[in-house]
């Protein structure tokens, strides 16, 4: 069996310290020193220019001259990476994400791009699977490539190491799905309907492809399922209970370029993201060439995709 712990994304957590704490709202006072040096352990900033100024400093500066709208707290993009770092190996990002935070809309919009898609990286010559980008770039050339792909622009990246994601669902109390499949591996039954699952076996419901008719677009569905599932979960009494079990597995298994300032500003000005949340699956064509299995998406839906994101993101 290929590798088991699998490869999901926010990531799969939420988005991570950001969306966590938009879900969780507001910690207590005698916790802030403790969220602090946790985001100080897991900040990386992208490798870009260091005279880019990000939509969440601008959200913070003051200028008596802006309009209402700028006022307000601008929509963002996050790249979610889900990643199956070990001693000797990086990994790929088989979980690639964009979610889309609008505040104004009370909206987010979580658009999975499968990991075998068919994208030129730069760089490298002839094809690439997208997932191929933070293998060699890290997290910059895998924004850069999602940008380039969609023509869109993302400010912020999440990265997740899924070696400990299990970790992190127990500390929330498990999390509930809605199982469509009633399909099983060596350990675990999973029978169709609502199951509450724990850590162990979140990673094995997330993971699994081979025995889905759907593939990779089944894969990519349960992700999202686990995603919003952990959000729901992080406003819990037990996640609150638990909150340092949660900085802990977070602190092991996370990098962004999230500041605290930027998450200080996430749990009050983006909370209610989580009102409305949508979810979108970039649609293409599994194909074989040259004995590499590929995803193929046409220009048409691209354009759709780039369009759905854009609609997100203004308003």
């Amino acid at each position: 069996m290929k590798r088991r712990k699998l490869k999901l994304t926010f990531i799969i957590i939420g988005t991570l310290l950001g969306l966590f704490f938009v879900s969780v709202g507001g910690y207590a006072y005698y916790l802030y020193h403790s969220v602090k040096q946790t985001a100080q352990e897991v900040y990386k900033p992208l490798s870009k220019d260091e005279d880019d100024v990000l939509p969440l400093d601008k959200s913070r500066s003051k200028d008596a001259k802006k309009t209402a709208e700028e006022e307000s707290p601008p929509a963002i993009n996050i790249l979610l990476l889900g990643v199956d770092e070990r001693k000797g190996d990086k990994g790929r990002s088989d979980t690639m994400i964009v979610a889309t935070l609008n505040p104004r809309k009370k909206a987010l919009t979580m658009t999975s791009i499968p990991r075998d898609t068919r994208v030129h990286i730069e760089g490298r010559s002839g094809f690439s699977k997208i997932n191929a980008a933070y293998a060699y770039g890290d997290e910059a050339l895998a924004v850069q490539t999602v940008e380039d792909y969609l023509n869109i622009d993302i400010a912020y990246y999440v990265k997740i190491n899924m070696e400990g994601l299990d970790n992190l669902v127990d500390a929330v109390g498990g999390v509930t799905v809605n199982n469509t499949l009633d399909w099983k591996d060596s350990d675990f039954h999973f029978t169709t309907g609502t199951l509450h699952l724990n850590g162990k076996e979140a990673l094995a419901y997330s993971r699994m492809r081979h025995d889905d008719p759907q593939g990779d677009f089944g894969r990519n569905e349960r992700q999202r399922q686990v995603i919003q599932a952990i959000i729901n979960q992080g406003k819990s009494l037990i996640a609150v209970k638990n909150i340092n079990t949660i900085l802990s597995a977070l602190g092991d298994n996370v990098q962004t370029n999230l500041s605290f300032s930027d998450m200080k500003l996430l749990a009050t000005d983006y909370r209610d993201c989580r009102q409305k949340i949508s979810n979108y699956e970039v649609q293409g064509t599994p194909k074989y060439l040259d004995g590499v299995s590929w995803v193929l998406v046409s220009d048409e839906e691209r354009q759709h995709v780039h369009d759905l994101i854009e609609t997100a993101f203004k308003g």
